[in-house]
């Protein structure tokens, strides 16, 4: 500035003074306006700076949940303390650390949030704000009552700790699905086949129309005596039907597993909760598709019905497909490339491939709990055989531990989004209405079914296992993502509030009274997995037969071994031996290298037994026998073996842990009793491990 006046006052320059004078008033105003620019990064600096803090905070509060709970978890079964499971342990500390941010922790209002009244007909996602000649960008967040226009800086402070629904079904629920297909327990799961699907399919759709009729009685009630504020359709209760026959008994499987409770009723109850998951998702997006022609789009029309089971039907299928799709990929490209010698890339591709099955099919318009789930399936039972050892382990292991995190960050956030959600309608007369009808929801789905079920089956359903079945129909994980999903209307957010406390109560009630309920209905605990499958339901030794099998399981085994699992896999008997001969191309080039080498002694991954030149050796319980020596029994055993079928095979692999006898990649069949074959203890090498 100092040079400029100098110039201006020199010898001939008077005359252009004013010329001087206007441009030192402009540099001095751009030098204000950029000193405001400056000041003005300074503050939005330091408000993304506060910001990144408290998510940061945030994180860290959840992430001291999951530490307390993991040392609870610890001290609880040091003590061996099961009336409280974990992930009830996980509610009661999300429930504390909402109620300190609710009415602990205060924030004074901002000065600077200003309130504006504009008139438009929808709220739109993104909006522009011209301040001064500077255009803004705000996105919504929600709507907030009038009332609230007060404490909007309270209530985003809440809004720090409530995450979008996007994250669990993008991120939380992905590997939960997953490692309950991944870890499935195939032989007895199979054996349980028609019962499980019948549970699932049929029981799950009985019970949210029971659930959605009886909620719509009592939604007529509450507008006959004016507790109803605003619409709550026909259509609503089925939604909440769907949404709260979706069961999670994690709490009940863990003692089932830690007490070695009975196999079946382990396998109908896991069973039934992985698979009604499923069908209450793509049951729920189908009653949210029901869209009947004109107006009033909540009446009753019989084409708009049909084309929603259509939605239904499609959209299951279509998961179905495009899970056990990337499995196969998966299956194949293990095989035939060389990625075990790579273990890190192996493990980062199978968990690539696995996570994006679920993203993959809700981009395609399907439902990605289905898919990840047929998937995991898929995978444990192709792709776990193509792993490395190391693989193996890494998979199994890594999954469990997600699926461990995962469900027990949605419990802590469950009890922290009792107090933290901010459009909580709590009717009790709703409430009350939800109770009986979840509770008789869940009976019309066990007892009619059971009944049924039970006049075909060979072992029949107990009563004392349809009570535990009927006490054991928590809700947790999968109800609270699908009613959180959408919080936009009141009767949605009736539903969830009420959700909320239909998870609370059967966690911390039925799944604390889980050990006394077994001891109540004398369920048997203590029982070995393994030596199970040749016991009766009065404990007396019994031998599968071929009625007790699913028959659509024996013809699914049959081409699964003779095909499938030589073509996706390095196990199963040759191609070479199962396709046609005009089919000898073929078979070799779907042959590996590996399956090549290892032809003399292709061993499947469901048998324990194994015939090699003469040489036999029995894997029974947890002791081999081997022998050179060709007796009266082996005698026997070649003459059965010659006559043996698959049929047979699956007969004993159902009935006696998976043994079987293999020889140079054709299935043989070893004539066992239901005990251990009393073989000469001079004549035979044992050896334990």
């Amino acid at each position: 500035m100092g040079s400029i006046w100098k110039l201006c006052t020199r010898k001939g320059v008077w005359g252009k003074l004013p010329l001087c004078v206007l441009t030192s008033l402009s540099i001095c105003v751009w030098m204000c306006g950029a000193e405001d620019s400056a000041m003005e990064n300074i503050v939005t600096e330091k408000k993304a700076e506060e910001s990144h803090r408290q998510d940061s905070a945030d994180l860290l509060i959840f992430i001291l949940l999951l530490t307390l709970t993991i040392l609870t978890i610890w001290l609880f079964k040091h003590r061996r303390f099961r009336f409280l499971h974990e992930t009830g342990l996980a509610m009661i500390y999300g429930l504390l650390v909402g109620v300190v941010l609710r009415y602990g922790i205060h924030v004074p209002r901002d000065i600077n949030n200003v309130s504006l009244s504009c008139l438009v007909d929808s709220s739109p996602a993104t909006l522009l704000v011209n301040v001064s000649g500077k255009f803004y960008e705000y996105t919504l967040k929600g709507e907030i009552s009038s009332s609230e226009v007060n404490d909007v800086q309270d209530n985003e402070m809440l809004r720090k700790v409530t995450f979008d629904p996007e994250v669990f079904f993008n991120i939380l629920l992905p590997p939960i699905i997953f490692h309950a297909g991944y870890s499935l327990k195939r032989r007895h799961f199979f054996r349980n086949m028609g019962s499980i699907l019948a549970y699932a399919f049929v029981g799950t759709v009985v019970s949210c129309f029971i659930i959605g009729l009886l909620m719509y009685g009592c939604v007529m009630l509450m507008k006959h005596i004016g507790h109803m504020a605003e619409d709550f359709f026909f259509t609503d209760c089925l939604f909440f039907g769907a949404i709260v026959s979706a069961t999670d008994p994690v709490t009940v499987l863990a003692i089932f597993n830690e007490l070695q409770v009975d196999v079946d009723l382990y396998a109908l109850l896991f069973g039934e909760s992985v698979l009604n998951d499923a069908v209450a998702v793509v049951l729920s997006s189908s009653i949210v598709a029901y869209q009947p022609e004109g107006d009033n789009s909540h009446t009753f029309e019989a084409m708009a019905m049909i084309k929603s089971f259509g939605v239904f039907l499609g959209v299951f299928s279509g998961s179905f497909a495009l899970g056990v799709a990337t499995g196969v990929m998966t299956a194949l490209v293990t095989k035939f490339t060389k990625l075990r010698d790579f273990q890190l890339l192996e493990t980062a591709l199978f968990f690539l491939m696995s996570w994006s099955t679920f993203l993959l099919a809700e981009a395609c318009g399907f439902t990605g709990v289905v898919a990840v789930l047929f998937c995991g399936i898929t995978q444990a039972h192709y792709t776990y055989n193509n792993l490395s050892p190391e693989s193996q382990d890494r998979t199994k292991q890594l999954f469990e531990l997600l699926n461990f995190l995962a469900e027990n960050f949605i419990f802590s956030y469950m009890g922290l989004t009792l107090f933290t959600f901010q459009n909580h309608v709590f009717n009790p007369i709703f409430i009350v209405g939800a109770f009986l009808a979840v509770f008789l929801g869940r009976a019309a789905n066990i007892y009619p079914l059971s009944f049924l079920l039970n006049l075909g089956r060979r072992k029949k359903i107990s009563s004392n296992f349809q009570h535990m079945m009927m006490f054991a129909g928590l809700r947790g994980a999968m109800t609270f993502a699908l009613s959180i999903r959408d919080t936009a209307t009141y009767a949605r957010q009736m539903m969830f509030s009420t959700t909320l406390l239909v998870v609370f109560f059967t966690v911390w009630i039925c799944g604390g009274g889980t050990t006394q309920m077994l001891s109540c209905q004398r369920i048997r605990v203590g029982v070995d997995a393994d030596q199970d499958n040749s016991i009766g339901p009065d404990g007396v030794g019994r031998r599968s037969t071929k009625q007790e099998s699913a028959w659509l399981f024996r013809i699914w085994y049959n081409f699964d071994h003779n095909y499938l699992k030589p073509i996706l896999t390095h196990s199963g008997p040759p191609l070479t031996a199962t396709l046609p001969s005009c089919c000898g191309p073929l078979a070799d080039c779907l042959t590996s290298p590996q399956a090549r080498e290892n032809e003399v002694q292709l061993k499947d991954d469901d048998s324990d037994l194994i015939l090699n030149d003469g040489d036999i050796s029995l894997t029974y319980g947890d002791i081999t026998v081997s022998t050179d020596v060709v007796d009266t029994r082996s005698g026997a055993v070649s003459g059965g073996a010659a006559a043996g079928s698959s049929d047979e095979a699956l007969d004993h692999e159902l009935a006696f842990g998976d043994h079987e006898l293999v020889i140079r990649g054709t299935r043989l069949v070893l004539p066992m009793d239901d005990s251990e074959p009393p073989l000469p203890r001079d004549t035979h090498r044992y050896r334990e491990f």
